[in-house]
């Protein structure tokens, strides 16, 4: 599959901060332009991950909405009521996440499941952020094989607090929710007779007696006034329980809270 079109306007800027731990953070940019074709684009694989464009007619069927009064009231978080903004926030930033280290980094990332089950609009699902998958070699699982599991948290608009640690401290709590989170996506790909991809997840169960790599992550997805208030020299992920393995990343961009909105109003409109 195409990396979406969007992935262009993700850049590394190659700066680098170190933490009070002694740890890299990578400072990645995004810069969105102008470009119809690009935002349709990522729309579509935005709404996607709530549902797929073949199941929108008849899930709007029978509800007397039409598919984007259908997207804004039924699906999508609220864009004014809270914490419907804040919700729409953190799904942008984890669905950024899962796509830098399933098209960047070349693990796979089954997420839409995560977004397509939730029950409330306005309700976040529970578990770990954004999980990937990496198989050294498929028919014959061995201890090369990689699980990354990503905390996400994002920050659009003016806040005192460092989003970088706190992924980083609620990252440490990965370690309780692996193992829910793994059976919750093993189990959505058996409900929907998808015995291939829930064996494959199901490679991660247990790690005694099928070892593999477990690495964690943090990331920010933070506004640049955000980013320009934060300082990140004070963070410090030397508690966390993988800190041999622990991946820390920011992401900064104009106005994301603008394009946040702006993506719900396109994927709504054109659906």
């Amino acid at each position: 599959m195409a990396p979406p079109g969007y992935l262009n306007w993700l850049i590394d800027t190659g700066e680098r901060q170190a933490t009070a731990c002694g740890r890299e953070i990578e400072i990645w940019a995004l810069n969105p332009q102008e470009d119809a074709a690009v935002l349709s684009e990522w729309s579509k694989h935005f709404r996607e991950h709530y549902i797929s464009d073949s199941d929108l007619p008849f899930m709007a069927g029978g509800t007397g909405l039409d598919h984007a009064t259908f997207l804004r009231t039924i699906l999508f978080p609220d864009a004014k009521v809270a914490p419907g903004p804040s919700l729409r926030s953190g799904d942008f930033g984890e669905i950024i996440v899962a796509d830098f280290i399933q098209y960047f980094l070349g693990y796979w990332c089954p997420r839409e499941l995560r977004y397509q089950d939730r029950w409330n609009r306005n309700d976040s699902t529970k578990g770990c952020d954004v999980i990937g998958f990496k198989f050294a070699n498929e028919e014959n699982p061995g201890p090369a094989d990689e699980l990354f599991i990503f905390e996400s948290k994002s920050g659009m608009s003016t806040t005192d607090a460092n989003r970088l640690q706190d992924a980083i401290n609620d990252s440490i709590k990965d370690r309780l929710r692996e193992g829910m989170s793994l059976n919750a996506i093993k189990r959505r790909f058996f409900d929907r007779g998808e015995m291939g991809d829930a064996r494959k997840v199901e490679r991660f169960q247990n790690q005694a007696d099928r070892p593999f790599c477990r690495i964690n992550g943090a990331a920010a997805i933070l506004d640049e006034a955000v980013f320009a208030g934060t300082d990140f020299t004070a963070t410090d992920g030397a508690v966390h329980f993988n800190q041999e393995n622990l991946r820390l990343l920011v992401i900064r961009g104009p106005s994301l809270m603008k394009l946040v909105h702006a993506l719900y109003e396109r994927a709504a409109d054109e659906a």
